[in-house]
């Protein structure tokens, strides 16, 4: 059965942050909040966790449009091509925030998406989410979990989500009640940015 950790977003604690740590460490699946709804993920150096990932989903692996989840911008020269001053600006003026960017990936991605020509990076305006990847020190690889209930898209209440996934991943972290609104989705890799999903982040960045 799944750990069910409390963790707050004003300040998160290390502790219990560092379990969390050590089950992605390990191989692990964690279901934590962000910004948004809550996501399903797992170390982006875990090619067996990625693949528990996509069983889960019911689809391939490589086939896959799983976000990698940064702490900062620090992440994006491994795993994307140099981008534009442009481009740059705009994600420094919506990251941290609820928003997955699509940008042109590097050959440095990790080997099962070798052949994506891109990739999808949120840098969520979560405390708990950010200090994750912090800890642990590179991306995590991460999908939303979608409800069956079409009417709710996307389960709120950590109680209710640990009950549905607790013999499914490893950790349900428990940051309050989540959001139902998704990302917004923009693709950057072209010369002008394109919307693909318009969610919860305003476009006035762009």
């Amino acid at each position: 059965m799944a750990q069910f950790i409390k963790l707050y977003n004003d300040n998160p604690n290390p502790k219990e942050i560092e379990k969390v740590v050590k089950v992605l460490q390990n191989g692990g699946l964690v279901i934590y909040p962000t910004d948004t709804v809550y996501g399903l993920g797992c170390d982006i150096t875990n090619s067996k966790a990625m693949e528990k990932v996509a069983k889960i989903k019911g689809i391939k692996l490589e086939k896959s449009n799983f976000s990698f989840v940064c702490n900062d911008l620090s992440h994006l020269s491994d795993y994307v091509k140099q981008i534009d001053t442009a481009t740059y600006k705009i994600l420094k003026r919506a990251l941290p925030g609820p928003y997955t960017f699509v940008l042109p990936g590097s050959n440095s991605l990790p080997k099962v998406f070798k052949k994506r020509k891109t990739v999808g990076i949120r840098v969520p305006d979560n405390n708990i989410a950010r200090e994750i990847v912090a800890a642990l020190g590179n991306p995590i690889v991460s999908t939303s979990i979608h409800d069956e209930d079409e009417v709710l898209e996307y389960t709120t209440d950590p109680e209710l989500i640990f009950e549905k996934w607790q013999n499914i991943v490893d950790v349900v972290v428990d940051g309050g009640y989540g959001d139902n609104y998704a990302s917004t989705v923009i693709d950057l890799t072209m010369d002008e940015p394109e919307v693909i999903r318009e969610g919860k982040g305003s476009l006035d960045v762009l």
